[in-house]
């Protein structure tokens, strides 16, 4: 009795040995890499290359240890060698960076806001960059590595690697950092110099959810308020404690009353015409910046305005005289509104 599982002879498949010769198929396993001239991939690279673009250039360990030993090439990261030597350049440390961990890797954090041209971030040796969840690679020497269940769909293509958008570098950054005071900056700045706007700051912000986010969850939050510049949300907050102001507008929209637009100060007290300034060093001291700030005041103050002007320094150093050089403004112009034609306009 022939059992269920037997198969007629007519239905059993042949042995792939006794396929014609013609029919066969090399294994892709076999085929040889084309040599690459090291050369080429070195100038292409700003001298940065990996130790699997050597052995393609036909250079073998032997020969990768030797240069080494004799100081003639660096070994920034493992797998990774530099073909000059010297202090390596940020772009240089860049390039090595995702070498190391692979094409899959996305530069962020510092490092990014670094070669996005940020101007008020502290300046570090790290590299950040996050890969995918499945990638072994771990952190090492000068780059740091987390691993990211979803990686930037906004990332920028540098040719040799990728960076984050600003806004993922933005909370990536941020998420590293203790001091507010720093975060406030880069947050107003990715703002204020239109790296990114508010929504998908927002976005990045919400993805990130509360891991270590709580300082660029309340610097996101002054920025959504108004205040434009870390030392702003200083004097903001300075001026928060008061129980004697009324509600400050942060760099509102005024006019005359003929719908004119006026300046716009970083503070406005309404009831008592009161315009409160930020003098930054970085503006307010160049030609063209000085000359803006006299219009800005002269302006506001020719409408009845009382403009009253502070440092950063100032309202770091002594908040306590700033707030009551303002609440003395403030009574001082009590109990009825001075004649002044400067009015809130609506956003």
């Amino acid at each position: 009795m022939t059992g269920a599982t037997d198969l007629e002879p007519a239905a059993r498949l042949e042995p792939a040995a006794r396929l014609e010769p013609a029919a066969r198929l090399e294994p892709a396993a076999r085929l040889e890499p084309t040599p690459v001239p090291l050369e080429t991939t070195a100038a292409r690279q700003q001298q940065i290359v990996s130790r699997a673009q050597l052995l393609l250039a036909g250079v073998d360990d032997m020969q990768i240890y030797r240069r080494v030993r004799q100081g003639r090439w660096q070994r920034p990261l493992p797998g990774t060698y530099s073909l000059v030597t010297g202090v390596l350049t940020d772009e240089q440390r860049r390039i090595a960076a995702v070498l190391y961990t692979g094409r899959d890797g996305q530069i962020t954090g510092l490092a990014a806001l670094h070669w996005y041209g940020f101007r008020y971030v502290p300046k570090s040796d790290q590299v950040q960059l996050i890969v995918p969840h499945h990638s072994r690679r771990r952190s090492a020497g000068y780059v740091n590595v987390a691993r990211a269940l979803t990686l930037d769909s906004r990332a920028r293509d540098a040719g040799l690697y990728r960076v984050c958008s600003p806004a993922r570098a933005v909370v990536d950054a941020a998420r590293d950092m203790r001091d507010l005071r720093t975060v406030r900056a880069i947050v107003a700045e990715a703002i204020q110099r239109d790296f990114t706007d508010l929504p998908t700051l927002d976005e990045e912000v919400r993805r990130a959810r509360r891991s270590r986010t709580a300082l660029v969850r309340r610097a996101f939050a002054e920025v959504v308020d108004g205040v434009r510049s870390a030392p702003e949300a200083e004097l903001r907050e300075c001026l928060a404690g008061s129980e004697v102001l009324p509600e400050i507008w942060w760099n509102p929209r005024l006019g005359d009353r003929s719908g004119a637009r006026l300046p716009s100060p970083d503070g406005w007290i309404d009831d008592a015409a009161i315009a409160l300034e930020v003098d930054s060093q970085e503006f307010h001291f160049t030609p063209t910046g000085w000359a803006s700030t006299l219009r800005r005041n002269n302006e506001l103050g020719r409408h009845g305005a009382l403009v009253l002007h502070f440092t950063p320094a100032q309202i770091r150093q002594d908040p306590d005289l700033v707030r009551r050089t303002v609440e003395d403004a403030y009574l001082s112009r009590q109990g009825s509104r001075p004649p002044c034609s400067a009015l809130l306009l609506p956003e």
